[in-house]
């Protein structure tokens, strides 16, 4: 049995220029953090005593004794990238629900990359655990996914991600100090609208969008570094994050007519008429969680004022996917 656990992540600034039609033409730069709620990928070789030969467990059980006849994409397309010529159960837990702007699918897949890497006796470094999921994602299942989600989920940490024309990307720690970081931890809030969506349809009408949108994307991408410079900058106040939040999104809305909907704004409005400085739906839009700007004498009337929310409380993840468990008893007859 080999259980991985990788981390969801909070994208702050630079949404978008981690699409490939983006940053291969202007490049593009990101800042953000993986959290500690985490997606769980379990794999083991399926004993011989079944009438299916895979069994997928997720919101809800396959069995099949093809790997074309798997429904899950991500599953789907890893096992016949990798060749997988056993038969195999994978189970699936994650810590918050999906499709709700977290990077969980990107999580999934560096998480049962990681999983079957270790499977096959093979260390699978950080660098090639992110690419290789981009490229599962974008070339083998061909979802209309960005770049950034995989690096979160497989690097973790609190990081300025570059993304370069030649298709590449580097990961810069953020350089903050531990006392700002959790200044920052103690500004932010983040609430499950209750809405699911499926990113990629919506992230296919911001990529559409991409060419009448660059002067958006420019200004977004410049606030990654006008945001790590208050956060290094010794007595700048660190309201003015919560203020870039808030004129980035309203650049970001004006992406894809589905980024936002009249209920998500009567929420945004409710929390900024309680006291939110600025915020921003995670993830492509249209719904899942929001993450508020709040100074915290006033977070006390935001809460309040979305009740009816359910609320989760986070910090930052350091370590990115691992091998949480590795039992390899009995591997060896598979």
């Amino acid at each position: 049995m080999i259980i991985s656990r990788t981390p969801f992540r909070v994208s702050l600034f630079g949404g978008g220029s981690d699409y490939p039609k983006w940053y291969r033409q202007h490049g593009g730069a990101v800042f953000g953090f993986a959290i500690n709620k985490y997606c769980y990928i379990s794999v083991r070789p399926l004993p011989p005593f079944f009438e299916y030969r895979h069994r997928i467990v997720y919101s809800k059980v396959e069995s099949v004794n093809r790997i074309d006849d798997i429904e899950h994409p991500a599953v789907r397309g890893v096992l016949n990238d990798q060749g997988v010529d056993i038969g195999l159960e994978i189970h699936h837990d994650g810590d918050l629900p999906a499709r709700s702007g977290l990077g969980s699918s990107s999580s999934f897949t560096v998480g049962l990359l990681n999983a079957l890497s270790s499977l096959n006796g093979k260390e699978v470094d950080k660098d090639t655990l992110a690419r290789e999921a981009i490229r599962i994602e974008q070339e083998v299942i061909k979802e209309h996914v960005g770049s950034q989600d995989q690096v979160w989920a497989a690097y973790g940490g609190i990081n300025r991600i570059s993304f370069k024309k030649d298709g590449g990307f580097e990961v810069e720690p953020a350089g903050i100090s531990p006392a700002r970081q959790d200044e920052l931890l103690g500004h932010l809030m983040l609430f499950f609208t209750g809405f699911s969506r499926f990113a990629p349809e919506i992230a296919k009408k911001q990529i559409d969008n991409i060419d009448q949108r660059q002067k958006h994307l420019e200004t977004m991408v410049g606030f990654v570094d006008e945001a790590l410079a208050v956060l290094k900058g010794e007595g700048k106040p660190i309201r003015e994050v919560g203020e870039l939040l808030h004129k980035s999104w309203l650049l970001k809305r004006e992406l894809a007519d589905a980024v936002s909907t009249p209920e998500i704004d009567e929420i945004f409005d409710a929390a900024r008429s309680a006291g939110a400085i600025g915020g921003k739906l995670l993830g492509a839009g249209g719904g899942g969680f929001m993450l508020l700007f709040v100074e915290p004498e006033k977070q006390a009337a935001v809460a309040e004022k979305l009740k009816g929310l359910v609320r989760v409380n986070f910090s930052i993840d350091e370590v990115g996917s691992k091998i949480v468990v590795y039992e390899p008893a009995g591997l060896e007859n598979r």
